[in-house]
């Protein structure tokens, strides 16, 4: 397939069209992803997320200079909030890493979250396979920062960065959201502010606390300090790059890396049997007008959700109930 063989080659053009259609729910897009999807699975996923504010861009944009360094080609997935008017993504993490425009090793792309819960784009997941097959050797993907949903990043990614910032009550919003479960490594950005050494004191205690069993990953607290410092901005970054390729290590040599990414394609498979299967019978329930009477014997109490999704099932999945 041409476009399968351009992909591959890199060609960012092809890439981009790809992940635009995957965006829109073009038809052809998954045509084009079983084409690649036996190429893919190379690539080292990191997911960086946070609270809005935190400074992920810039953490992502220093990453790329470090990963470069080491001659590691790297994709960058930078999740935006949705543009009210074109339903497109708002691209302020685009406009950020500008300076690796001209950089045939780094590919950049916005995605539009589109109401997507998670902080993540419905399309992340096949936009890193597009990335992936492209040859990346590094996938960076990047949240909005929405909140108590971001945990779905684990479901894509190797290794998870939580960012967090002094004063901004993220420790209480990273009890809340459960972030102390998907993260691999701590990183606390604008180290330089009053605070960050009560917000590391508070997260080792929290660690303290958790059941970490003999020989089992510790998340390392990273501090990153004011970007406008560039030797301690660039200090942190590095000492960031090893802890990230440091948790790769690890779970290679206790042989768990197979199980993120079994994880990952458990996830994968979810997703692709609600489009193939719930999807179909919902837009025809739509059409018909059997979903809205459906909702009107709801509110009369005259039948309960369960009996009526049974029903469905019956009807619409022959031999599933």
């Amino acid at each position: 397939m041409e476009k399968t063989d351009k992909i591959r080659a890199g060609d960012v053009r092809e890439a981009s069209r790809l992940i635009r259609s995957i965006e829109d729910s073009v038809p052809e897009a998954k045509s084009a992803i079983k084409h690649i999807y036996p190429f893919t699975g190379k690539a080292q996923v990191i997911g960086i997320t946070g609270s809005p504010g935190a400074g992920k861009s810039t953490l992502v944009d220093g990453l790329i200079e470090c990963f470069r360094k080491t001659g590691k080609t790297v994709g960058v997935l930078a999740v935006d909030p949705t543009s009210p008017f074109t339903g497109g993504a708002i691209l302020g993490d685009r406009i950020r890493m500008q300076r690796h425009a001209e950089d045939a090793g780094v590919f950049v792309r916005s995605l539009a979250t589109r109401g997507a819960l998670g902080g993540l784009s419905k399309a992340v997941g096949d936009a890193i396979h597009v990335m992936d097959a492209m040859g990346k050797d590094v996938i960076l993907v990047e949240t909005v920062g929405s909140g108590q949903q971001e945990v779905e990043i684990i479901n894509h990614a190797h290794t998870v960065l939580v960012v967090l910032i002094p004063g901004m009550g993220d420790e209480i919003q990273a009890i809340k959201a459960g972030i102390m479960e998907i993260a691999d490594v701590f990183v606390i950005n604008k180290a330089d502010r009053e605070g960050s050494g009560k917000l590391q004191r508070e997260i080792m205690a929290m660690l303290d606390m958790s059941p970490i069993p003999a020989g089992g990953w510790r998340p390392p607290i990273v501090k990153i300090g004011n970007a406008f410092d560039p030797a301690e901005f660039e200090k942190g970054l590095e000492e960031l790059t090893t802890k990230i390729l440091d948790h790769r290590e690890y779970l290679i040599n206790h042989n768990l890396l197979g199980d993120r990414i079994r994880r990952k394609r458990t996830h994968e498979l979810n997703e692709a049997l609600r489009e193939a299967i719930l999807e179909p019978v919902l837009n025809l329930l739509v059409s018909s007008g059997e979903l809205d009477r459906m909702l009107d014997r709801l509110q009369k109490k005259e039948v309960d959700p369960y009996t009526l999704a049974e029903e469905v099932a019956k009807k619409h999945l022959t031999g599933c109930v």
